[in-house]
């Protein structure tokens, strides 16, 4: 990891309600850098995001559609933000339900665009 990548990661965890940014590898889900509130565990949200990025790609293809920009899973504990990070790579973010979804949105994309 970089400190270009880490200063980005820093700067979507500082919005309130993020718990964690994470790079991810796409296509094994492995955690490439992390920037998390201290005893979050990131490594099965880092393997879910990926697989829910695999099968969306296969599904996108599949009906000739564009690709995701983002995905956003929202459940009752929390919401998972997912976009493509550059080559080969994932930015996750995992938020409180209580989050600016534009901000983290926001955030994630320019984050994206910064890395690539």
């Amino acid at each position: 990891m970089t400190s270009r990548e880490q200063t980005v990661l820093d700067d979507v965890t500082r919005i309130g309600g993020v718990r964690s940014a994470l790079l991810v590898s796409a296509d094994d889900g492995l955690v490439v850098a992390e920037s998390s509130v201290e005893g979050q565990h990131t490594e099965a949200a880092a393997a879910f995001a990926a697989r829910l990025a695999q099968r969306l790609t296969v599904l996108t293809r599949t009906l000739q559609t564009p690709p995701m920009s983002m995905l956003l899973l929202q459940a009752s504990g929390g919401q998972l933000f997912i976009t493509q990070g550059g080559e080969g790579l994932l930015f996750v973010a995992i938020t409180s339900n209580d989050v600016n979804i534009g901000e983290v949105r926001l955030a994630l994309l320019d984050a994206a665009g910064r890395i690539a």
